[in-house]
């Protein structure tokens, strides 16, 4: 995580602030494969826990004797948006550098670790791996959505094997599945299922990689398939040699009417181009992210749809390179009047094995067998046409289409850089990862999505140097190098603008601090139709930031104005003024009651009853707010801490602290969010101590403003209410 990861908080006034330099992550463009020495030790570097957390532990001295002295280290895998590939960076803590992710959702995932952009290195605690990525490992998270690539119960399924076969120029294998229950004798014959990986694949990637074992034998276990044989083939596609060493060792089909072939990618490509110009030898065919994209004429349209009996296309959403091709292969396809079907877009994935996965899912129940459904997958769209972000340097960046994807540009200030990626809050529940840009003319590109509706934000990465998005406006004031943008939705209904002139005022507040010897300055929101004149004074609410941020972190980086405008229109919030200080003074709890709160009533009609006073802050300003808890008993009768722990309870009068509180909440994000050990230690303190509070439950999400926004949302229409 980037520097919005900072407190750790048994200590209220604390500041542990991770090293981003540390905690970067850079993907592997140009891997330098690194020979593994033996692993010092047996201990996993990777554990996943059952609701899909992976913790990541790799020990500083095997980096060191394998890659050298590294400045940073990452976990490179398929865990973005999409399923696409980014990188995860960790933190070095001690002899060890370590990192959680999650909850991943139920699946396989692949990954290696990499130092310093170019050192990548295997997973040597991790047996499983990738004949065509030598570096990879892979990991599986079991759920009902991935139950077809869970391995079948034992000794009930189909059987894999090599068949080696000799070509004019070399010997060459394929990976062959036969079904439960397949003999080696007899006078059935079999359909035959001829399955491609994409260039520079490996036969066994349909096995490492696809879980096509996995998903024959579920379906096979589930009568959804018809009993066929299964030939992958290698990179190169499947030729006339290979097709008659299957003929030869198993009990296959001769007739095409029983014969397919589909593929992935350039797999896909050849599984369509033998279709349309070679209808005679397949009945059946499959392109799963295939880029044939023309080449169709109408004088074969009667000979295809006479012998073709299947010919079904499967894309990722448009950030899968497959998507435009589709779309003008099946105008093509309509000219011509070759008749075809096609899966509709997969909203979720792109152009990788976790898409490939589903597709052979839907395609291999469709062979030699009659079906009656011929339409899309369930919650798959439409090729609305071709997908065509604005020309390279014709608007500014982020670019955000309806549906949530975001293509991001630079400018042109880096088209000699080796390494360009896009650092953000986009992995699960808000947690960074850094994904890279491709090179477009003197420009670094990409689209990411789709991504929910939330308020995200970023910085550009270049050869591991951040820098900020020069074509994004939006600033934040304590990163200089971040930029935020907005994905619309009901779920980000809180974090948009209200209408011009509907919501409340933020004000800048310049004060005297005798604790920091200087003027300071605090926001102030005020709701709207506020009256300075009011009889009755209004409640007060004051809201910290964490440490490393500022008094400006709440509104640049919470929507604390929006949060508020919309919950008071909604009806939610009792009118109250809401203080947002500068916390980093070395005595807080003088500068709050002393210098900011005088300040404060001096200049707005707000009360100082301890019972119309609030007080809230996040991780270091939780630590802080706790502190004034301590201190000053009932001075605030609602006190809200996110993301932070109590501290030591010596010296505490839980007796003062629960007859002058109305409310005590806590917050704290989940097992990714480096506060949650002692926060939890926390409410067992606490209840010792015998001191009412509530707790909200574990807000998903890291130590970050995905959390906190969520945290301040529930906080904020509790105030001041019974």
């Amino acid at each position: 995580m980037p520097s919005l990861l900072y407190h750790g908080s048994s200590r209220p006034q604390g500041v542990w602030r991770l090293s981003a330099a540390i905690a970067a992550g850079v993907m592997l463009i140009a891997a330098m494969l690194v020979a593994p020495r033996p692993a010092a030790a047996d201990t996993p570097w990777l554990t996943v826990s059952e609701d899909g957390y992976a913790s990541f532990s790799v020990p500083v001295s095997y980096i060191e004797a394998n890659a050298g002295q590294v400045s940073q280290v990452v976990i490179e895998g398929n865990f973005g948006p999409s399923s696409t590939w980014a990188e995860f960076g960790l933190t070095r803590r001690g002899d060890v550098y370590s990192g959680v992710l999650g909850p991943l959702k139920a699946g396989l995932y692949y990954y290696q670790v990499t130092g310093d952009e170019t050192k990548g290195l295997k997973d040597p605690t991790n047996g499983t791996g990738a004949a065509s990525k030598p570096l990879w490992s892979t990991f599986f998270v079991p759920g009902e959505p991935a139950r077809l690539l869970a391995d079948a119960p034992q000794g009930q399924g189909g059987k894999v094997e090599t068949l080696t076969y000799p070509t004019r120029n070399e010997e060459r294998s394929a990976q062959v599945w036969t079904p439960p229950g397949y003999p080696a004798k007899g006078p059935k014959a079999y359909p035959v299922l001829f399955l491609q990986p994409g260039d520079g694949g490996s036969a066994t990637d349909w096995l490492d990689l696809g879980r096509a074992k996995q998903i024959l034998d579920n379906l096979s276990l589930r009568k959804a398939m018809e009993p066929m044989v299964v030939v992958i083939s290698d990179g190169d596609g499947t030729n006339d040699d290979l097709r008659k060493a299957v003929a030869g060792r198993y009990r296959v089909h001769h007739d095409p009417a029983y014969q397919a072939i589909a593929g992935v990618a350039e797999g896909g490509t050849r599984a369509v181009r033998a279709a349309l110009t070679r209808p005679g030898q397949f009945a059946y065919a499959g392109s799963f992210s295939g880029l044939q994209a023309d080449g169709v004429g109408r004088a074969a349209a009667n000979a295809i749809n006479r012998q073709v009996k299947l010919l079904r296309l499967y894309t990722g959403n448009v950030t899968d390179p497959a998507y435009n091709a589709t779309y003008r292969l099946t105008k093509a396809l309509d000219r011509a009047r070759i008749a075809y079907e096609f899966d509709g877009v997969n909203p979720d994935a792109g152009a990788n094995w976790n898409a490939w996965q589903e597709n052979l899912i839907d395609f291999v129940p469709r062979l030699f067998r009659r079906v009656s459904d011929h339409g899309p997958s369930a919650g798959h769209g439409r090729l609305k046409g071709e997908f065509t972000p604005p020309a390279p340097g014709t608007t500014p960046t982020p670019f955000v289409t309806e549906d949530g994807f975001v293509t991001f540009e630079t400018t042109t200030d880096f088209q000699n850089a080796q390494h360009v990626k896009v650092w953000a809050n986009w992995a699960p529940n808000g947690s960074w990862l850094r994904i890279p840009l491709t090179r477009a003319g003197d420009r670094w590109r990409a689209t990411v999505g789709p991504l929910d509706p939330w308020f995200y934000y970023y910085r550009v990465m270049v050869d591991r140097v951040a820098v900020k998005d020069a074509s994004n406006p939006t600033k934040v004031t304590t990163e200089p190098t971040w930029s935020t943008f907005l994905i619309r939705g009901e779920k980000a209904r809180l974090l948009t603008d209200v209408p011009a002139g509907h919501g409340g005022k933020v004000e800048s507040m310049t004060y005297r601090s005798a604790v920091a010897n200087q003027d300071r300055t605090a926001l102030v929101w005020t709701p709207p139709g506020y009256d300075p004149d009011r009889a009755q004074p209004y409640p007060v609410f004051y809201l910290q930031h964490g440490g490393g941020q500022s008094y400006t972190d709440w509104v640049e980086m919470g929507r604390a104005k929006q949060i508020l405008d919309h919950q008071f229109l909604d009806g939610d919030l009792v009118p109250m003024v809401v203080v947002m200080g500068n916390g980093n003074v070395p005595d807080f709890n003088k500068e709050l009651l002393e210098n900011l709160a005088p300040a404060a009533r001096t200049r707005y009609n707000i009360s100082s009853d301890p019972s119309q006073q609030a007080l809230a802050g996040l991780s270091m300003g939780g630590g802080q707010t706790f502190g004034v808890l301590k201190a000053f008993p009932g001075q605030f009768a609602y006190v809200g801490a996110f993301s932070a722990g109590f501290g030591s309870p010596a010296g505490v009068d839980a007796g003062a602290i629960n007859s002058g509180t109305k409310l005590l909440r806590l917050y704290v994000g989940d097992q990714t969010d480096f506060v949650y050990p002692s926060f939890m230690t926390s409410l067992t303190t606490l209840t010792n101590l015998g001191i009412r509070y509530e707790f909200d439950g574990v807000t998903p999400g890291p130590h970050g403003w995905d959390v906190w926004q969520k945290n301040l949302i529930d906080l904020a229409p509790r105030l001041f209410k019974r």
